[in-house]
């Protein structure tokens, strides 16, 4: 059984990323039941700006937090992240937390669920060039949600309900099929790495 993480990608109050992580949680448990799907949220981790030492390529992790965040993605077989656009790319948080380790990451799959005023799709530009660099294999199919059409409140502050039009059901069901595919097929990869 392929065990993915869908990991919520911001950490700002009134994000919108954790409902959409749980309307991905809630459509994997329906499509996908063979597979385990556990959200992992970036705010119960608490990583400070990067402040390890060594490059995460060495492995040679100094820090508690560290350790911790590297046990939690080494549990996994594939993710699904959740990531709103800030500026054109990903949230500091996001980077930042994939920086922190790095063999942890290497040949498993992911997929994404953005959002945002046009859908997200720029900052899965940039999540897609930044994992290809700690060997994450990334599948085509994506959802880019968005904040117009597919949450309750667009313009409030406050968390608000994720929506999704029903034609996103079938692209978030493509998504998790590849992720789920790519990470049983690169298990193979992962068994016959030298230790």
């Amino acid at each position: 059984m392929s065990e993915i993480a869908i990991i919520v990608g911001s950490t700002r109050p009134g994000r919108r990323s954790r409902a959409v992580a749980e309307w991905v949680a809630s459509q994997a448990a329906q499509t996908q039941p063979s597979s385990g799907f556990e959200i992992v949220d970036l705010s119960d981790f608490a990583l400070p700006v990067l402040d390890e030492a060594t490059p995460a390529i060495f492995g040679q992790y100094s820090k508690e937090h560290t350790s911790r965040w590297a046990d939690t993605v080494a549990r996994y077989d594939g993710f699904v992240f959740v990531t709103p656009e800030y500026n054109h790319s990903i949230p500091g948080v996001l980077k930042n937390a994939l920086d922190f380790v790095y063999a942890e990451w290497n040949d498993k799959a992911a997929g994404f669920v953005s959002y945002g005023l046009t859908g997200g799709t720029r900052a899965v530009e940039h999540l897609r060039l930044i994992l290809a660099e700690l060997q994450v294999a990334t599948v085509r199919a994506q959802v880019a949600l968005s904040l117009h059409d597919d949450f309750a409140s667009p313009t409030s502050a406050e968390p608000t309900a994720c929506t999704p039009g029903p034609h996103h059901a079938a692209s978030l069901s493509a998504l998790l099929d590849q992720v789920v595919a790519w990470s049983r097929a690169l298990q193979t990869v992962r068994e016959s790495a030298p230790a």
